[in-house]
């Protein structure tokens, strides 16, 4: 069991040793972190002073990067930590009831250490078992999907009489990959380097032709197009060329990259290969993200089957001079590493703060490198199209949005899981499907994406009508979609990065006016001050975060307005509110004036 003495430190001669696993490189920065909190139980500060002064680096800076990301603590933590998954269908199956339960079983308030050191229950952002919860983390490592009042009870059991989270019940960490409908992605997966020797025997000035023929775009979200991303890289200045997995699957309700990683891994590392191959690129890493830290060991293995199996490493199948290799970064719990730049901040070692753009990856990424950054099933797609051709990827699907899209179904449905349909499949169709009876609203690609009431069951799939990352949640007419949007809210003001104040400041402010009309005591002009801030923020913020942090706010409101008027205190504008005037000063923020003043002002 790890230490949960606060004045323990770790042998130097064991902190050294894992330093120089790393390389004693600065880069390896919040890698060398995660292992040593593993060791540790948590991060004292004499041992971040050691790590400094081994890698060149100020104590300043160590201490600010273990502060960012909310899976280090740097203070005593307890040997048992617990993290309640927070995510709204968490809290629909009851994860709030539970988590007070195991809380009063234990003895320990919400957030803090019990008075011995031995645990400590809280909550976490989704940890993408949406399909199969309530979950809960523990020790940022294991996962226990389907809790109920019998596990907290044996849970609570195990940590009093200190029983190592190794011989708890295996039944627990039992992690279904619920494929529902499968496509051309969860069908029949393809034999490990048959898509790779296709594209060998292309050559790379054909592969990238037939990924441009394809028109695949991005499935992490933003949708572009996949084949002029590589090209743009391929052409880029640079010694060396980088290939990178975005694996950090954290917009609350996605799954399907989780269950690609368990299914496909051959399918996603074969596509990080052609890639590699056709930009001329040498070095290839996955940002796994830390929720599903207990799939590191098997992707690795499968890693090491494909050097076995010369499908990487020095010459990949015998072709002299293609020499390239793959190795696993871990997240730390940080939604905003989701951001491609944010992603390359942190696997530089560094917080995940978004870089400002141009520069794009594209140009100048990894270590400065030119990079190009894609998301699992993106590469899973790219393996399909090298064997099959861009043509065939372009006659699935609708014009503009080529191909299959995974849906990751959860919610008030009969039967949530994973869904893969060609673009252009209309809502009602996958509601059909997932058993959703009497739905009143559903949350298309995360709490960022867009929330579609019954009279648009209709819309289809598609990046030119409902586009999405992959997260489809389903409300019934049972749920207060007011209470939904507040829950995001939540998520947002908690994973914002702090780098910009429109974000930072207005992300609170958004929570303030929702916990008022939640208490009751909100009035219209609350409703109103919650739009001018989405305006605020849409516009002046540093990243896509605080720019969509108000989405499922405004289609909420524009569309279930009822069910934000029935927690009002008054139907009138508070005394002094001069609407006019407020709407001449978001006017002047949206021309770029300090946005901070106008924030603190409606707060």
């Amino acid at each position: 069991m790890r230490s949960t003495n606060p004045t323990a430190t770790l042998p130097v001669g064991a902190l050294q040793a894992l330093l120089a696993r790393h390389g004693n490189s600065p880069h390896a920065l919040v890698q060398i972190l995660r292992e040593l909190q593993a060791l540790q139980g948590w991060l004292p500060r004499e041992a971040l002073s050691q790590i400094g002064a081994s890698l060149g680096l100020t104590l300043a800076h160590v201490e600010g990067v273990a502060g960012f990301y909310r899976f280090f603590h740097t203070q005593p933590a307890g040997a048992y930590r617990v993290l309640f998954s927070d995510n709204i269908t968490d809290r629909m199956l009851g994860s709030d009831a539970l988590m007070a339960d195991l809380c009063r079983r234990l003895g320990v308030a919400p957030g803090k250490v019990s008075s011995d050191g031995l645990v400590s229950v809280d909550k976490t952002s989704c940890t993408g078992m949406c399909d199969q919860g309530p979950a809960v983390l523990i020790n940022h490592h294991q996962v226990v999907t389907r809790m109920d009042s019998e596990r907290v009870a044996q849970m609570a059991e195990l940590i009093r009489q200190r029983v190592p989270v190794a011989q708890w019940p295996t039944s627990w960490f039992e992690v279904q990959d619920n494929i529902r409908r499968a496509d051309v992605l969860l069908g029949d997966a393809t034999a490990p380097g048959v898509a790779l020797a296709a594209a060998l025997a292309r050559g790379p000035d054909a592969m990238l032709a037939e990924m441009k023929r394809s028109n695949l775009r991005g499935r992490g979200g933003a949708g572009f197009v996949t084949g002029l991303k590589w090209e743009l890289c391929r052409k880029a200045t640079g010694a060396q060329h980088v290939v990178v997995c975005n694996a950090d699957e954290g917009e609350p309700g996605t799954f399907k990259d989780r269950v690609l990683l368990n299914q496909r891994a051959d399918a996603v590392f074969e596509g990080m290969t052609i890639a590699a191959h056709a930009i001329g690129a040498q070095q290839g890493l996955m940002y796994l993200r830390g929720e599903y830290r207990y799939l590191l060991e098997p992707l690795n293995a499968v890693l090491q089957r494909r050097r076995n199996a010369h499908l990487l490493g020095a010459s990949i199948l015998g072709e002299e001079g293609f020499d390239f290799d793959i190795t696993i970064h871990v997240g730390a719990g940080a939604y905003v590493c989701g951001e491609e730049s944010s992603l390359i901040e942190s696997l530089e070692g560094k917080r995940g703060t978004p870089r400002i753009r141009p520069p794009f990856p594209v140009e100048h990424g990894y270590l400065g490198h030119p990079t190009v950054v894609n998301n699992v099933e993106t590469f899973c797609a790219a393996t399909h199209i090298a064997v099959q051709g861009g043509a065939w990827w372009a006659s699935i699907g609708t014009a503009k949005s080529t191909g299959t899209k995974i849906h990751s179904v959860s919610g008030d449905c009969e039967r949530p899981g994973l869904y893969e349909y060609p673009f252009g499949t209309r809502i009602g169709r996958i509601l059909e499907d997932c058993g959703a009876r009497d739905t009143q609203a559903v949350q298309v690609g995360g709490p960022s994406g867009v929330c579609l009431s019954a009279f648009e069951f209709g819309r289809r799939i598609a990046f030119e009508d409902v586009p999405t990352a992959g997260a489809f949640m389903v409300f019934d007419r049972s749920r207060d979609m007011f209470e939904v949007a507040r829950s995001f809210a939540h998520f947002f003001a908690h994973e914002s990065c702090g780098f910009c104040t429109p974000c930072r400041v207005g992300t609170a402010l958004v929570v303030k006016r929702m916990d008022k009309l939640a208490e009751g005591h909100g009035s219209r002009h609350d409703i109103d001050v919650l739009f001018e801030l989405d305006k605020l923020m849409h516009t002046a913020t540093h990243c896509g975060l605080g720019a969509s942090a108000c989405n499922p706010l405004r289609d909420t409101i524009l569309k279930f307005r009822p069910a934000y008027e029935q927690h009002l205190k008054s139907l009138h504008f508070e005394p002094g509110f001069d609407l006019d005037a407020e709407l001449s000063i978001a006017r002047r923020m949206t021309g770029r004036d300090d946005p901070a003043a106008h924030l603190e002002n409606l707060s």
